[in-house]
């Protein structure tokens, strides 16, 4: 006689075979139809268990990191995601990851000449471009950027995306997808890291970058901004439509130092100050007043131009932010300068979605003791001042705060949008560049004696 216990382990039975039966042809049309892609992968994994047998069996971080590298566009945008994710991931993989934000081997010209001619036409070189310089300026996981002339004269950079990409990226982001969603059902306890989820976004958004045409509107929306609002201080490169296509984007050639050289820049200017200020400010202000932000401004995309303009380059990430979520940002801002805990967990729980009733109250009193113990725990071990060399340099770093308060609120079931993600990875990019640029400390503090003119900002903003 069947007890209810065996009855409930045979429905779990049957829902695991039902599921794989559904998922299953799925990802295996979707990860197989690219048999060329499967050898590639399997020949990378072979390298990298050999590599593990003879090469001193390197560290987790460092193997995965190759294997990475090695399978090329996906897995690569992959290692950004955990390269500027330090709140999912262990920081030895952050830290290991982080050459992946850096250039990617080149494709040979001649493969990128196949794609010129079939999305410009064979006669591309004559009737649209002068000159194009086969040495590229910069090589991503996605595309690549050439210097060239056009017949009319103008300078300007063709960004051409690699030969094969989204087939690659759609076989593998599809293949890991439905691989995904069947691990979770096979695990249901796994089910609250959300990995198709984080999965399903990634696919969405990176298959966006390989549209240059809606790249294109990008820029021409962030431009209208910046002309509606009398913004001098940041441009956008002009478009050229005749010379671009899904695949190929030209644009104006835009001349400066960019900002991961940051020796040269720090070198070029006596304010470095007020133009990463003015970058920030502009990106602040996007956030109130265009439909859409820069989601990805991290240094290789800030050019810091010969007249201290600076060149907001690259819109293939952008995001949208809605009412609701920029009302929560701006509370949530002015609550955490005024240290209101209460007004920070009424912000989070605007911002951000739960499936159960948040206590409020609760919130706000772990958020509390979270800023208490940092507080305490820098009176008690390292009496000195935050100018002190002794002073611990992690203890006041807003990125860790910031991080740590979202840890907090998702303890409390609340799970924040990809726009809100998109908004605290660019705020992140700019705290870091002003660890090295200017005194954050002394910003925060000249904030904190001006609140009420810091209120006005904000209601501007919004």
């Amino acid at each position: 006689m069947l007890t209810s216990c065996h009855l409930q382990l045979l429905r779990e039975k049957e829902m695991i075979l039902q599921t794989i039966y559904k998922e299953l042809p799925s990802a295996v049309s979707l990860g197989f139809n690219s048999i060329n892609r499967i050898r590639q992968t399997a020949t990378a994994l072979g390298k990298t268990g050999l590599e593990w047998v003879f090469d001193g069996q390197p560290s987790p971080p460092v193997l995965m990191r190759k294997t990475f590298e090695r399978l090329g566009a996906t897995y690569i945008k992959l290692g950004q995601l955990i390269a500027s994710s330090p709140s999912l991931f262990p920081d030895e993989y952050v830290k290991e990851f982080h050459s992946c934000l850096d250039q990617t081997e080149p494709v040979p010209f001649n493969q990128m000449h196949k794609v010129l001619k079939n999305e410009l036409g064979a006669g591309y070189m004559g009737e649209i471009f002068d000159d194009i310089d086969p040495v590229p300026l910069a090589s991503a996981s996605i595309a690549q950027v050439y210097a060239a002339k056009l017949i009319s004269g103008e300078d300007v950079v063709i960004k051409i995306q690699r030969p094969g990409v989204k087939n690659i990226l759609s076989t593998d982001l599809n293949f890991l997808y439905y691989s995904a969603v069947i691990f979770e059902r096979l695990v249901p306890r796994l089910q609250h890291i959300s990995l198709a989820g984080i999965l399903s976004e990634i696919r969405r958004t990176v298959f966006e970058e390989c549209d240059f045409f809606k790249e294109a509107e990008n820029i021409r929306t962030f431009s209208a901004f910046l002309k509606s609002s009398g913004n001098t201080r940041v441009v956008t490169p002009l478009l050229y439509p005749h010379a671009s296509s899904r695949r190929v984007l030209t644009m104006e050639r835009l001349h400066g130092i960019p900002l991961t050289d940051r020796e040269l820049f720090l070198k070029s200017t006596d304010h470095p100050q007020r133009i990463i200020g003015a970058a920030f400010e502009t990106w602040l202000s996007s956030i109130a007043g265009c439909e859409l932000f820069h989601a990805d401004l991290h240094a290789g995309n800030l050019l810091i131009l010969d007249d201290s303009r600076v060149g907001f380059i690259d819109f293939g990430i952008v995001g949208r932010i809605s009412e609701k979520t920029r009302e929560g940002v701006m509370s949530l801002i002015q609550g955490m300068m005024i240290k209101d805990y209460m007004s920070i967990a009424e912000s989070m729980l605007v911002i951000g979605m739960t499936r159960r009733k948040v206590d409020t109250a609760l919130l706000a009193k772990d958020l509390e003791d979270f800023y208490n113990a940092g507080e305490s725990l820098a009176e008690e071990h390292f009496p000195v001042s935050a100018t002190d060399p002794a002073y611990p340099a992690n203890m006041d770093e807003p990125e860790q705060i910031l991080l740590e308060m979202v840890r907090i609120a998702e303890t409390h079931g609340i799970r924040f949008p990809r726009e809100f993600t998109l908004l605290l990875k660019q705020f992140l990019y700019f705290d870091s560049y002003g660890d090295l640029l200017f005194d954050m400390d002394m910003m925060m503090d000249d904030m904190m004696l001006d609140m009420e003119a810091f209120t006005r900002k904000l209601d501007w903003l919004a």
